[in-house]
This record gives structure tokens, sequence and C-alpha cells, in this order.
């Protein structure tokens, strides 16, 4: 694994990188200003973020050098792209990477909710298949996820990823506060990253439409 721990950036650049690439294969690698955006969402995101250009580059250059992320330079292109090797880089199969990148973007969570919210990144087939997949991340050498005690009231084990370190005690404690919500910043990052999504998917229907023709 790491020799430190990621931080909490790093853990949500590497998460996002990996979740683009199992969800929209097709608009990826990520060019930074890309990554900031997915960095930056409102939604699939606990906690929300409002990451700067520079802190985004500078996490991805310190997981450059752990040799997770690579820099993609394509031909033709003056747009820098990147591109993470996680799964490379620890033997995961598909069903551990997409497990990893939803607790990195979300904190710990239950089986039940791995399924659910893994699905834009891997359809599990049932519950079964997701607790399957964790058992082998609990018996890595060294483990890659831990099991949290139960919280009161709850009849499910919830599950941290272990590469940012143990998980804190504080979050196997449910928030009884208020959820803050999206600064217009965030709001704005988000919408631009949703036109861009939609000017893709809109070119590559049109792309598609055309060989009918």
């Amino acid at each position: 694994m790491f020799e430190t721990p990621l931080n909490l950036t790093e853990q949500r650049v590497l998460g996002c990188l990996v979740e683009k690439q199992l969800s929209t294969p097709d608009y990826y690698p990520l060019t930074l200003n890309a990554l900031v955006n997915a960095c930056n969402q409102s939604t699939n995101r606990d906690p929300v973020m409002a990451l700067e250009e520079d802190t985004v580059a500078s996490a991805l250059e310190d997981l450059r050098r752990r040799q997770v992320v690579w820099f993609v330079d394509a031909a033709g292109s003056r747009t820098r792209k990147f591109e993470h090797r996680l799964a490379d880089a620890l033997g995961l199969s598909v069903q551990e990477t997409a497990i990893l990148a939803e607790l990195m973007l979300r904190g710990p969570q239950t089986p039940g909710e791995l399924r659910a919210r893994c699905t834009r990144m891997y359809a599990f087939q049932d519950l079964q298949e997701v607790e399957a997949a964790l058992g082998v991340m609990l018996e890595a050498d060294p483990p890659l996820v831990a099991r949290l005690p139960r919280q009161p009231g709850t009849k499910e084990t919830r599950f941290g990823q272990l590469l940012g370190g143990a998980p804190e005690a504080a979050s196997t404690v449910p928030s009884t506060g208020p959820s803050v919500p999206p600064s217009r910043t965030q709001l704005e990052a988000e919408l631009v990253a949703l036109r861009e999504e939609f000017n893709q998917l809109r070119d590559a229907f049109e792309a598609f439409r055309k060989q009918f023709e």
C-alpha cells in the first residue's frame, strides 16, 4: 500500500478519477478542469468540497509520485489529461476498485449502500457479491478496508477504506447537525460539469445516429 496515508484531497481526486473511468469511459482520462468540477460536485460526495485548481494539481503531483496517477499528453492536444493506476498498483478487481472509489467519495457505508451507490461504476448482481469483494479486501495484506462498529439502532455493519489511514472515530457516529447546503460556487461548477457531460453525450449520440443514415 502507501508509506503514508492519502489526505482528504488526494482521496477525493483519486476517487473521482476512478469514478469517471468506470462510469463515463468515453470521456476519460480527465482534464484538470473536468477533474476540479468532479471533485466539487454536490452529488455523490460527502463531504461536499470546494477545491481550487492549484490544490487539485498539487494532489495530482503527489499521487503521481505514489505511482497511482499518470499524466497523459495526447498527440495533437495542448491539454494534459490525467488517469489513475489504482487497480494496477494494488491488484484490484473492478468490484474492489468501485468499492474503494465509493468509500473515498462518500465515507464509510454498509454493503447495501455500496451496492446501490456503486451502480454508476459497477452493477453488483446481489448483496453477496458486494460482501465477497469486501471479504477479499479485508483479508488483503495490508487490508484495504476495515469493519466499523455498528451505529446505535442499526443492524448493518459499515465499512471504511484504509487508503487514508484508519477511519476516525467520529466517522462511526451519525451526524445530528443540519446539513450544509452547497455554495453558489460549487453549484456553478457542477452546472458546468453537467453541461460538458451533456454536450459530450449529445455528440456521441449524433455520431452513433449517423452510422444508420
